[in-house]
Order: structure tokens, then C-alpha cells, then sequence
């Protein structure tokens, strides 16, 4: 009876899980084109060095934006809403880019989608949690992420075949489809009882429960928890609003100083600049990276359910760690000597030692495949589920901006400054340092990082009260 009930549940989640698809054509659309903008021989779309790195990067200030965005448009006009409207800046965003006449055209299409995707990334968390039962909204929550890496993914495949114009007007159409299908799904009870619509409320939990549930009791546990007075700054000093928003935060940022942006956002770069000779082809390189990502949160999502959050979270943050430090033993070894590289793009690094990377290149490719299974396993998809678990609901927007801005901020700089930290860490150094945030995540996770698995989002909150 409980899978025939939730059938629509999974419909209202698929319909909102095509804005993480969106969001991750966005990350990926950077990797395959900006090797083909830097030979482009149109002078006034041909990307420099710097210019290069701000096309892919430009994205995170955009996301940023959009975070703060979301969290008013998430609790001032609902969270259905707030996905339909954030379908227009991902079309309008790709649009600027199909008819861009210069590098800034190009710009600001990147931050148009980067503010979509701020919201996005905000927003449909929140949805989802507030749709879902607790027996599946772990695996639900983790679709977010699993979708966000198959837009990655089919970002990286389309990318061989599809000039840029193309793979952007390709990248335009799950935000479209988004809009048509969020039209006809229910807000979340949680925001229509806040709102006092109550008989709308009913509706929808009998939209996703089905006609057999007894919609009155949940409506009732909802009510329970519902506090109709708006939040205010003295609300903050109340430890049920600041202890899960310190939680989230710490969680953002965790999540983006393991280095996963900068290693997605030029995988194809980095394949090409470190010589390896496993992959020769590195746009293939890109999708066998894209591929291992979205299996492992696959695998994620069907067992977060019975293993809970934070075992996840402990066997990513051991894997990373794991797996940088032997990342940062290949450089060592195949780069001994530091010296200046005049390297254009983006991953300096220097010429290898004669004979070392044929002999050893097998240990690079096991470090990155192993480093991004171990995040698509946990430190991917469990913060932006915690997130979406652990807020009351009189905080949830506020406290999620905060998160999100973090989080993109913190990619923002991770990613830009990248490049600066090779120069002064040494390739090796920085990749050890990555993986001795991993081990500071592992550390975070077992002190103050609470189990959600199992719980209602009334029981959490209540948790923290």
C-alpha cells in the first residue's frame, strides 16, 4: 500500500529534481567548452587565460546571488513557485550565450544560470523534505544530488559531439520541462499550513499520500509545529534556530574545501595539463570521472535510508582523505622539482620526470576515481539532505540562504584561487591539504553532526528545542 501511495510522491520529486538536472548542466557546460572558446576563431569569443577561469568560476558568484534570492522567494511566495520563476533566468541565461557576440555576452549568461542555479540548489532540498515521509526522504533528498551529477555527466557526453551554441540550447530544455511539470504539482503542506490553508494543506497530502493515508493525523503532527509568528533576530539566540544553522554552515563549508569544485569544474583541463596517458582522449577522461560520480550517488541514495547520514558521511570523508593524500604521493613523485610553469590555463603544474608517469600514472587515475566516488557517496549528497532536515520551519529560508551562500562562496573561492594555490603549495602540497580538510570533516561529523535517519522533520525540530 505504501509503494502504490507514493507513486505521486515520486512524480512531485521528479518534476523538482529537473532543476538540480539544469543546475548540473550549468557546472558542466564550462569543462568541454572552454578548451573549444580558447581556439575559437572569432577574436572577440576567444577566452585568455583569465578570461577562462572566470567563465567557469563566474557561475558560483551568480549561485550566491541566487541563494540569498531563494530564501526570500522560498518563504515569501512558496517553494513551487519559487521553482517555476527560477526556470526564467536558466532560459534567459542560455539564450544570452546561444547569441553571444563577445566574451561579457558570455558572462552574463554564466551568472544568469548561476543565479538559477543559487535557487535551485536552495529551494528544491527544501521541497522535497517537506513532500516526503521519513522512510523515503533520505533517498529522495539524495535524487538532488544524483541529479545534478547526471546533468554533469550528460553535460560531458554532449560536449563531444556539440559545438558550444548547440550544447547550450541542449542544456536550456530540463529548466523548460521543469516549468511545465511543477505547473500541475502541489505546494508542500508544511507552507500552506503556515500560511493558514488548511483545506489546500489537505489537498496535497492527499496528492502525495494517496486517498487511503489518514491525511487529518499529519496534518495535525504539522500543525503541532507550525509557528504562524515571523522570525526575528532575537530568535537567533534560541539554540532550536542557531544550532542547526552553525550545523549547516560548517557543512557547506566542509563540503567545498575537500576540492571537489575545482577538480569538476576543469576535470578535462587537468587531464590534459597532468599528461596522463591512461586516458589519451581527455573529453573521455571528463565522462569516465562524470560516470563514477553519478553511480556512486545512485548507490547513495538507495542506502542512506538504512545506513543512515552520518556513516556516509564518515566512509566519504576517510576515502577523500584517503585518496588525496595518494593524489598529492603521485605529484610528489612525478613532479620533485617546483619550478615556475607558464602554464595558460589553469592546472600549473611542471614537466615530469623522464620515465616516472608511464610507471606510475595508474596511481593518478585510481586517486581521482576513488576521491570522486568518495564524495558521490557522502559529502555530495548528505549535506544538502541535512540541510533540508534540520531547519524549523519559521527559519527554514533564512537559515538556508546562509548555507547556500556559504557553500557557493566557498566554491568561489576554492576554485579561483586554485590555480594560486599550486604556486605557493606546490600541486602536491595542495592536494595533502585537501586531504587534511577530509580529515577535519570526518572530526566535524562525529561530534556534532546529528543522525536524522528515520525522524519526521516535527521530531528534529524537536530535537533541537
Amino acid at each position: 500500500l505504501l509503494r502504490v501511495q507514493n507513486k505521486k510522491l515520486y512524480l512531485a520529486t521528479f518534476a523538482a529534481v529537473l532543476g538540480p538536472l539544469s543546475f548540473g548542466f550549468v557546472l558542466g557546460y564550462s569543462s568541454p567548452v572552454i578548451p573549444e572558446l580558447r581556439r575559437i576563431g572569432d577574436p572577440k569569443l576567444r577566452l585568455d587565460s583569465s578570461q577562462a577561469s572566470w567563465f567557469g568560476v563566474v557561475v558560483t558568484l551568480g549561485a550566491a546571488a541566487g541563494g540569498i534570492l531563494g530564501g526570500y522567494l522560498v518563504d515569501k511566495v512558496g517553494r513551487k513557485l519559487s521553482l517555476m520563476l527560477c526556470s526564467i533566468p536558466y532560459v534567459f541565461g542560455y539564450i544570452i550565450i546561444i547569441s553571444a557576440q563577445n566574451v561579457w555576452m558570455l558572462y552574463s549568461g554564466r551568472m544568469l544560470t548561476g543565479l538559477a542555479s543559487g535557487i535551485t540548489s536552495l529551494v528544491v532540498p527544501v521541497y522535497i523534505s517537506e513532500v516526503s515521509h521519513p522512510k523515503v526522504r533520505g533517498m529522495l533528498g539524495s535524487c538532488v544530488q544524483l541529479m545534478v551529477v547526471t546533468g554533469i555527466l550528460g553535460a560531458y557526453v554532449a560536449g563531444i559531439t556539440l559545438k558550444w551554441r548547440w550544447l547550450a540550447v541542449l542544456c536550456s530544455f530540463p529548466s523548460c520541462i521543469m516549468l511545465l511539470f511543477m505547473s500541475f504539482m502541489p505546494e508542500t503542506p508544511r507552507f500552506l499550513l503556515n500560511r493558514n490553508k488548511r483545506s489546500e494543506a489537505i489537498a496535497s497530502l492527499r496528492f502525495l499520500r494517496g486517498p487511503h493515508a489518514d491525511h487529518e493525523w499529519e496534518c495535525r503532527q504539522i500543525e503541532a509545529s507550525v509557528q504562524e509568528e515571523g522570525l526575528n533576530l532575537s530568535e537567533f539566540k534560541n539554540p532550536s534556530v542557531y544550532r542547526p544553522l552553525h550545523i549547516g554552515v560548517a557543512l557547506m563549508f566542509f563540503q567545498q574545501v575537500t576540492g571537489i569544485n575545482a577538480v569538476m569544474f576543469y576535470t578535462e583541463t587537468i587531464f590534459e595539463d597532468a599528461n596522463f596517458k591512461v586516458i589519451s582522449d581527455s573529453r573521455m577522461a571528463s565522462v569516465v570521472v562524470g560516470s563514477i560520480q553519478v553511480c556512486f550517488t545512485a548507490v547513495a541514495a538507495l542506502i542512506i535510508d538504512k545506513t543512515g547520514r552520518k556513516v556516509l558521511l564518515y566512509v566519504s570523508g576517510i576515502i577523500m582523505a584517503l585518496s588525496t593524500a595518494l593524489f598529492g604521493l603521485y605529484f610528489k613523485m612525478v613532479l620533485p622539482n617546483r619550478s615556475n610553469s607558464s602554464n595558460p590555463v589553469w592546472f600549473t603544474l611542471n614537466s615530469p620526470s623522464p620515465g616516472t608517469e608511464s610507471s606510475i600514472s595508474w596511481l593518478a587515475v585510481v586517486s581521482l576515481g576513488l576521491f570522486v566516488a568518495g564524495f558521490a557517496l557522502g559529502w555530495g549528497p548528505v549535506p544538502w539532505l541535512v540541510i533540508s532536515e534540520i531547519f524549523p520551519l519559521k527559519a527554514r529560508g533564512v537559515s538556508s540562504a546562509a548555507c547556500v551562500l556559504t557553500n557557493w562562496l566557498m566554491a568561489f573561492l576554492v576554485t579561483k584561487e586554485f590555480h594560486d594555490f599550486i604556486g605557493f603549495l606546490t600541486s602536491y602540497g595542495t592536494f595533502w591539504l585537501f586531504s587534511a580538510f577530509c580529515c577535519l570533516n570526518v572530526t566535524f561529523t562525529a561530534f556534532y553532526v546529528p543522525e536524522t535517519k528515520g525522524q519526521t522533520l516535527e521530531q528534529i525540530e524537536a530535537y533541537f528545542r
